[in-house]
């Protein structure tokens, strides 16, 4: 009797009732199989980030092809008819407005590379955008015929490398999808362009709708400085200069 009182003091001791309760509080440790599903949804969370990121910036590219060949099939279709109807040009100098355009698209394109290495894509870019808009608004605000054709010619300079480089640099982000997305986009400009400029011009006057035309290489220039790399901001060189 006196051998189970002194087991029941045990038992109800309090360094006993403590051990049982720390042993029942105390959870099991987890396997390493329970802590495994964690390490997969953090791998997955930057390559989500990072896709949604490269789709921004595609689409950014994509606007600023859809800008330049806006405007490029704008100046192709009603440059010609502005030098005639609103300034008064005969047929043949009226014909040399898109002429002066091409010439000047094409010397900037061949000389688009060497720009890209010095000055870096967004420079490039953001300088095209505004040439492109100063050379617009001076071909369609512009009192005389020869003030037009340097305007058209300036603004072929300042459209030069703008659909190029943004094709380019859509291609080394995501391949050949951003290649096929920043063409969509690209080419509905040339579809986009004469239509809207003939509302325009049977609206407000081909002046008023070629005016517009001016804006988009602003815009251009200023989805150029939103799509701008990091590198270029901090002033080192991009080991891509012409991507």
């Amino acid at each position: 009797m006196l051998l189970t009182r002194s087991g029941v003091l045990r038992a109800t001791a309090p360094g006993a009732a403590a051990s049982d309760v720390a042993s029942e509080a105390t959870p099991p440790r987890a396997t390493a199989p329970d802590a495994a599903p964690a390490a997969p949804a953090l791998r997955r969370d930057p390559a989500w980030r990072g896709t949604l990121r490269t789709g921004r910036s595609v689409g950014l590219f994509g606007l600023i092809a859809l800008c330049a060949a806006y405007d490029e099939g704008a100046i192709g279709d009603w440059g010609a008819l502005h030098l005639r109807q609103d300034l008064g040009a005969g047929a043949g100098l009226a014909a040399a407005g898109y002429a002066a355009f091409a010439l000047a698209e094409a010397s900037g394109r061949l000389s688009g590379t060497t720009l890209l290495e010095r000055l870096g894509r967004t420079r490039v870019l953001i300088l095209g955008g505004l040439i492109a808009c100063a050379g617009m608004l001076l071909a369609s605000l512009a009192p005389d015929v020869w003030l037009a054709l340097a305007g058209f010619a300036a603004t072929g300079l300042g459209l030069a490398n703008l659909f190029p480089a943004a094709i380019a640099r859509a291609g080394r982000l995501a391949g050949s999808t951003g290649v096929a997305l920043t063409s969509l986009l690209g080419y509905s400009g040339f579809l986009l362009g004469p239509p809207a400029i003939g509302f325009l011009a049977s609206q407000a006057g081909l002046r008023t709708g070629l005016t517009t035309l001016s804006f988009l290489g602003l815009a251009a220039a200023l989805i150029a400085w939103l799509a701008r790399d990091p590198p270029e901001l901090s002033g080192s060189p991009s080991p891509h200069p012409g991507s």
